[in-house]
């Protein structure tokens, strides 16, 4: 979905000048899910929380129905659960709803954020993909998500990005508005500085961590991100 943002263009040095409010939590890790999270994987999603601080964890497969879905996503929300880690569904409203899921995740395609809030009630935390428009994530804020992402910041090989926003847009939206953002999109132990820098109150990060050893990875984003 190519939306070019009637805002106009932004000011590359926004992130430049950006302070974070003392009053803004620290940016905290989002981990997202590789797409076969099958077999052994529960350990794995296991060891990852257990090495370091994990704010949510977003289930994210594809092409498979819901039911199959449903029980892939069942053991990896007991881990989450027992961890006390927020666990978060993407793109479906109904397999969040039928899982009792912590929120659900809506790309530009999956609905109203008004929608999915009357489907899983006042408590779920309703995030919404917002590429680099700063125009989405205002409609996204006002329409109810608790929080916005913005991406790809870097080039991924976990799904196909036609959006590169300026880490500038982290800054400006910090400045303007206290609903989170969450930065994603490539975003590994060597790039991720400039993002928080910039404002992030999330790092999304999947194959960073799941491309290898997953708790070494975790306790080392932790750390960055402990300053």
């Amino acid at each position: 979905m190519d939306i070019e943002d009637p805002l106009g263009p932004l000011d590359p040095d926004f992130a430049a000048r950006f302070r974070r409010d003392n009053r803004r939590p620290p940016c905290q890790l989002y981990l997202v899910s590789p797409l076969d999270v099958g077999g052994g994987f529960p350990d794995r999603l296991a060891r990852a929380l257990d090495a370091g601080a994990v704010a949510a964890f977003q289930f994210r497969v594809k092409d498979i129905d819901q039911h199959a879905a449903a029980a892939l996503a069942e053991p990896l929300q007991r881990v989450c659960e027992a961890r006390e880690v927020a666990f978060i569904v993407n793109d479906s409203v109904s397999l969040a709803k039928r899982l009792g899921a912590d929120g659900v995740h809506l790309g530009q395609d999956d609905g109203d954020p008004r929608d999915a809030r009357a489907e899983l009630g006042p408590e779920a935390q309703i995030g919404v993909t917002c590429h680099d428009s700063r125009h989405l994530a205002m409609e996204a804020g006002e329409a109810g998500a608790d929080y916005v992402a913005f991406g790809a910041f870097y080039p991924t090989t976990t799904k196909v990005t036609t959006h590169r926003p300026d880490p500038s847009i982290l800054a400006w939206w910090a400045t303007m508005f206290e609903i989170p953002a969450v930065a994603i999109g490539g975003i590994t132990l060597d790039n991720a500085a400039p993002l928080v820098a910039a404002g992030a109150d999330f790092l999304a990060v999947s194959n960073a961590v799941w491309g290898g050893d997953e708790a070494a990875a975790v306790k080392a984003l932790t750390e960055l991100l402990a300053g």
